[in-house]
């Protein structure tokens, strides 16, 4: 009787899944939580790709995440940039790291926060293993990356270069409000009735 029981509440846990990630697909809506990581790109690429394939209509990207894998969040970004339809992006709780990367593939006039979302900046992180050589190869390449990353935040947010560089060389939280002024976030909104409707 347990085991028939588990069967059972496995398959209302699937029924249950289905619902819901059919009632978002079917609002163009995407969330992004926890971390970044290569199943996340997958599962977000999936996504976009099979809203963008049904119609143009804008595409809500909710995140609320401390980011995670570098390349991970590179593929989404680049997604979200590949895509046809409008795609707008919703901070919300902690915004950090490769995740404020994810949220500014949005221009800023589809950018927004709700009032507590916090947001990090900062320069990536890299382990190193392997000998001396391995190292110096893996240290050009974070030193690429980071680059790429603050030239990134500062097209898309207006900043000077050299600003960014300063404020990504330690961790840089802002509020939303700060987000906000920084060019990070182009509104904040309190309710589902401040996102423009398509």
């Amino acid at each position: 009787m347990s085991r028939l029981y588990g069967v059972e509440e496995a398959a209302e846990a699937a029924k249950q899944f289905a619902m819901l990630e059919n009632t978002l697909l079917e609002h163009r809506t995407l969330t992004i939580f926890g971390e970044i990581d290569k199943d996340c790109a997958q599962r977000c690429t999936e996504r976009l790709l099979a809203m963008a394939f049904k119609s143009d209509d804008p595409i809500t990207v909710f995140i609320g995440s401390p980011g995670g894998h570098v390349e991970s969040g590179d593929t989404i970004f680049d997604m979200i940039r590949y895509i046809k339809p409008v795609v707008r992006t919703v901070g919300t709780g902690w915004v950090g790291s490769i995740a404020t990367h994810i949220y500014l593939a949005a221009d800023r006039e589809h950018r927004y926060a709700l009032p507590n979302t916090r947001f990090l900046i900062h320069q990536p992180a890299g382990g190193f293993g392997g000998d001396a050589s391995d190292i110096e190869i893996h240290a050009r390449e974070l030193v690429k990356t980071r680059e790429r990353i603050n030239r990134i935040i500062a097209e898309q947010t207006g900043q000077p270069i050299d600003r960014v560089e300063k404020d990504t060389d330690r961790d840089y939280w802002m509020s939303a409000e700060e987000s906000k002024e920084y060019g990070l976030v182009g509104r904040i909104i309190e309710s589902a009735d401040e996102l423009p409707t398509p």
